[in-house]
């Protein structure tokens, strides 16, 4: 496990990878995203996106999982303090395979909790092709090494 001492600057971590399944795209959006273009490969094909895609928030979802499973382990968990920047410039399909890559952009001393960090985090998704299916900026408190 690392704690906030254990992060610096530039570290790298990696998770995936992660099959995407069509059924888990419908189900999904049957209840968060009911679009056709996340509901029904037919009706997908006359849509922007000329099939069936997973909804973005899908996406987010798939990246968390990895996230909580990637080599960067963070002590107490993944604690989410807000996303400062999310984008999909590709759809997720049925059948790509996902990875993650993780970089930490800054890591800063809470002031108000000297027991503990602040990470800011860039996550790229990408598929099986190297293509990238969603970017993230995200913030994460990291707890301080015990005394």
């Amino acid at each position: 496990m690392r704690y906030f001492e254990d992060v610096t600057v530039g570290d790298r971590f990696t998770g995936g990878p992660l099959t995407v399944d069509a059924a888990e795209i419908v189900a999904y959006a049957r209840q968060f995203d009911p679009q056709p273009f996340h509901l029904d490969a037919d009706a997908a094909k006359d849509t922007l996106f000329r099939g069936l895609a997973a909804s973005g928030w899908h996406t987010a979802g798939l990246t968390m999982r990895m996230i909580v499973g990637s080599d960067a382990r963070l002590a107490g968990g993944y604690i989410g303090m807000g996303v400062d920047q999310i984008g999909w410039p590709r759809p997720t399909r049925p059948g790509d395979v996902l990875r993650i890559e993780m970089e930490v952009l800054e890591a800063r001393r809470s002031a108000k909790r000297p027991d503990q960090g602040i990470l800011r985090v860039k996550t790229t998704t990408l598929n099986q092709d190297g293509e990238v299916v969603q970017t993230m900026i995200a913030n994460l408190l990291a707890p301080g090494r015990p005394a």
